[in-house]
């Protein structure tokens, strides 16, 4: 799959990354644990929560505060980092902008 350029995301290219961001961390018998205790999240929930606002941001911004962890996720998909902090930036609450709600 070919990816957009840094600064081209939408916000479903941008989800597609945040979730594959999101598979890679599950598949992890290291990094799950320490998501879930930062994010006070239990495992039976991250279902539940992966759908509201901000959540698939939390996981790109998860990979971008600890690089080894963000240069094993480029690796394994075949992205640049600036493509993470782009996709970031095109999600909700990842640019700390709130999205009003009606």
């Amino acid at each position: 799959m070919q990816r957009p350029k840094p600064d081209k995301f939408d916000s479903a290219g941008a989800e597609d990354l945040a979730v594959a961001a999101l598979s890679y961390v599950a598949a992890d018998p290291v990094l799950l644990p320490r998501f879930l205790a930062l994010t006070g999240i239990e495992p039976a929930q991250i279902r539940e929560v992966a759908g509201q606002p901000g959540f698939l941001a939390g996981v790109l911004q998860f990979l971008l505060a600890h690089e080894p962890t963000l240069m094993g996720f480029c690796n394994t998909q075949g992205v640049k980092p600036e493509h993470v902090s782009a996709a970031l930036r095109a999600l909700p609450f990842g640019d700390d902008q709130f999205e009003a709600t009606t």
